[in-house]
């Protein structure tokens, strides 16, 4: 892999003052273990602190188990999942100063997976309120259905131990695909992935992609096309036009052009303005225009995406290139990048693609036009579990 390269705007970390590092001692008194530890579906018991008495029961356990989403505690404590001091309890009823609660969760299959696994990151830049992952091809974020472990989320358990046990989702606020590469920011406390959450829903979080597309596309433009689950196969992404469809706007720009085999391809950038699910890859293949190497979205149109490609490159040539945000401790924006990963570079050149991509991007630091980027899932509200989103 090649090396990852932090760019630091001005002023960038001026003037910074680390967050001072977890108290656990400040915690309430729990048992049971973090969520994702071993014994993740055992009953856990947590005592009121002082501070929290009189609160209703929801708020003081969006507080004792942060790790847990509060309308999934809503949900355990009207299916009677929560005792205070032994006895049910309601969602809205304020709980009496050095109460014990307990809880006993009922954990999806991919919670139980939630363990500590030494998988390597590629950390780009870290501090105590965030972490910049470059993602390499073929890690999942979080486990699921057929990756149980290994995953993005099972290195930062095991990088961060309890910290990151403490948050929802170990501090994960979006997504990539398996199969694409590149940056990530992950929170490190509860108010850097509040902070970073706002950020997401704003619109305001920086991200431009770097994609391989059969065709000869356009200079630059912008794809207008609602996504949603493909009617006719649940499991794939498609350009729906009826009320299923969300709102989705790509803007791409043509950085070079090549031909191979005869065909013609380009190399573009991509900038979000919506963050749905496979966006870049959906709307590529819309416009006639599918990622090389997609094994899901590059038969829309001909068979051209399946062809083999130079040194068995077999995945979605996609890559989350480049990643700006407002730091959520100092207010100052900053920046970051990950070079385009081995695979890809190999095979650009065997594509016959010869533009210095770095200069450019320098070239661009304060390009008006990388101001359209990231949107969080419009049905994931704070607190609320993420879905899909983006690519």
């Amino acid at each position: 892999m090649t090396r990852s390269s932090t760019r630091r705007t001005k002023d960038q970390l001026k003037d910074y003052s680390p967050c001072a590092t977890r108290d656990d001692s400040a915690l309430p008194e729990s048992e049971g273990g973090a969520g994702g530890q071993a014994g993740a579906d055992a009953p856990r018991t947590a005592r009121v602190p002082d501070e929290l008495a009189g609160d209703r029961l929801d708020k003081v356990l969006a507080k004792v188990f942060p790790e847990f989403s509060r309308s999934r505690l809503q949900s355990w404590i009207e299916e009677g999942r929560v005792l205070v001091d032994g006895a049910s309890a309601k969602v809205r009823q304020p709980v009496p100063l050095g109460a014990t609660i307990s809880l006993v969760p009922d954990l999806l299959p991919e919670q139980l997976a939630f363990t500590p696994e030494p998988v390597p990151l590629d950390i780009v830049y870290e501090d105590e309120t965030l972490v910049v992952i470059n993602k390499p091809a073929g890690m999942v974020v979080h486990p699921a259905a057929g990756n149980w472990s290994g995953t993005l989320l099972n290195g930062l358990l095991h990088r961060y131990g309890n910290a990151a046990a403490g948050l929802p989702r170990a501090g994960i606020v979006h997504r990539l695909d398996k199969e694409t590469s590149g940056l990530m920011v992950v929170a490190r406390t509860l108010e850097a992935q509040t902070d970073l959450v706002r950020q997401l829903q704003a619109r305001t979080v920086k991200r431009r992609y770097v994609a391989f597309v059969w065709g000869r596309m356009p200079e630059d433009g912008t794809i207008d096309a609602p996504i949603g689950r493909d009617p006719r196969e649940r499991t794939r992404m498609a350009v729906v036009q009826s009320a299923a469809g969300k709102p989705a706007r790509t803007h791409f720009r043509t950085i070079d052009r090549a031909t191979w085999q005869g065909q013609p391809v380009s190399a573009i950038h991509c900038d979000l303005e919506t963050g749905r699910t496979h966006q870049i890859r959906v709307h590529c293949a819309h416009v006639g225009h599918p990622l090389l190497g997609d094994p899901v979205y590059g038969r829309a149109r001909g068979k051209r995406s399946v062809t083999p490609l130079p040194d068995g490159f077999a995945r979605q040539a996609l890559h989350a290139w480049r990643l700006g945000l407002v730091h959520p401790l100092t207010g100052k924006a900053v920046h970051w990048r990950a070079d385009v990963p081995d695979d890809m570079t190999a095979l650009a050149a065997e594509l016959g693609f010869g533009r210095d991509d770095e200069a450019e991007f320098d070239d661009e630091d304060e390009d008006e036009g990388f101001v359209q980027v990231y949107e969080a899932d419009d049905d994931w509200e704070e607190g609320d579990d993420y879905e899909d989103d983006e690519e």
